[in-house]
């Protein structure tokens, strides 16, 4: 199969060969759509629902699932990370083990690249808690990552975390070991905390900015000391309300592009009309100019963001160029949990997941996808 447009990260004309693979790509003289742009597709490793649709809802069914996917690929994305937050045990595993049914059974199955967990060892404390339910939040407790990873036949990509647990060194280490990427999120550990949490193999900085105290010490704090670290790569959510422009438009400079991953944090809400909706055992509002926030608090509770739109507002808001911007919900995202074939971007043996769109003063339109070379939309 062939496709053409203008390459986004080099500004060149372009026709790609592929079947499952890239086979090809050269340069065009003439362009028939000069407008139509092409890109990988894009990576979401943080979505907790979409279109209506809760991935913390044991009791969902394939059709369920299927419908957030569809949601999903509309939107540009090829690839996510479903996200299953703190919640009991049983309730977790419950996701898990559904989710892992949809990736084996589900039509857009290619989409599930694997899952995120984000809990429930993180920080008890208001503010950086988050969202999270208080009740179940836990140590790291490596036989229940274990008991994940048998739920879903070894396909937990990305664990998020408090360092401040004492036990959390340890456990990083053996689920870097593992393969999996571990990643600093919903804490408030201190300077020698987080540096041994990198030290045992920690990467990432999951939403950084967000699910932390509402002030912190000038000098010294966990937000500065994860922007200077080099080791930590930092996902960021880009939808104009998580994040203070001034904020994110320095901590990308410090990350500086290729250490910053944009995600959506998206829960159910996302793609819906605004309304009542679930978090797992919470219920959730989405607002009317787009918060999703816990029901009756003005606490936020994930996104409503889609990707295309977060690729946009990190041009409008944050100050990169499109180039820059689709590499943080391409090539870095996939380098971030090593998602094999997604790393070199539109390149010859590359998987074949492509987005083609267009984008106008106020959008990013998508015209097509293709996932493992399959036009999908």
């Amino acid at each position: 199969m062939n496709c053409s447009g203008i390459e986004v990260a080099t500004g060149q004309s372009i026709g790609i060969e592929f079947d499952y693979r890239i086979r090809d790509v050269w340069s065009v003289d003439r362009q028939a759509d000069p407008k139509l742009l092409v890109a990988p597709g894009f990576i979401d490793i943080q979505v907790n629902g979409f279109g209506g649709i809760d991935f913390n809802d044991p009791e969902a069914t394939l059709s369920d699932t299927a419908q957030a996917l569809d949601h999903l690929l509309a939107t540009g994305v090829t690839r996510c990370l479903p996200t299953v937050i703190t919640g009991p045990p049983d309730h977790m595993l419950a996701c898990l083990t559904h989710l892992r049914r949809a990736q084996r059974g589900l039509p857009r199955r290619r989409l599930i690249a694997g899952f995120h967990v984000e809990g429930p060892h993180i920080s008890p404390e208001d503010g950086p808690r988050g969202a999270h339910p208080a009740e179940w939040v836990r140590p790291p407790d490596i036989s229940e990552f274990h008991r994940w990873q048998e739920a879903t036949n070894g396909n937990i990509r990305l664990v998020t975390l408090s360092p401040h647990w004492p036990e959390a060194p340890a456990y990083i280490a053996a689920i870097t070991q593992a393969g999996v990427t571990a990643a600093i999120g919903h804490t408030g550990a201190t300077t020698e905390q987080i540096a041994a949490a990198v030290k045992a193999g920690a990467t990432l900085s999951t939403h950084l900015g967000n699910g932390a105290h509402a002030a912190l010490p000038r000098r010294s704090n966990y937000i500065w000391d994860q922007l200077a670290d080099d080791r930590l790569s930092a996902s960021f959510i880009v939808d104009g309300i998580h994040l203070h422009n001034a904020f994110l438009q320095t901590a990308l400079r410090a990350k500086n592009v290729a250490r910053s991953v944009l995600v959506t944090d998206a829960s159910a809400p996302a793609d819906a009309r605004p309304g009542r909706y679930r978090l797992g055992a919470q219920d959730v509002d989405l607002t009317p100019d787009g918060r999703v926030v816990l029901a009756g608090t003005d606490r936020l509770a994930g996104s409503a963001l889609r990707m295309n739109d977060g690729v946009l507002n990190l041009t409008r808001l944050g100050g990169l160029t499109l180039r820059e911007a689709v590499a943080t919900a391409t090539v870095n995202p996939a380098r971030v949990i090593r998602l094999e074939g997604r790393m070199a971007g539109i390149e010859r043996g590359d998987i074949a997941d492509l987005v083609l769109f267009r984008r106008t003063a106020t959008s990013i339109e998508i015209e097509a996808v293709f996932i493992e070379g399959e036009r999908a939309r």
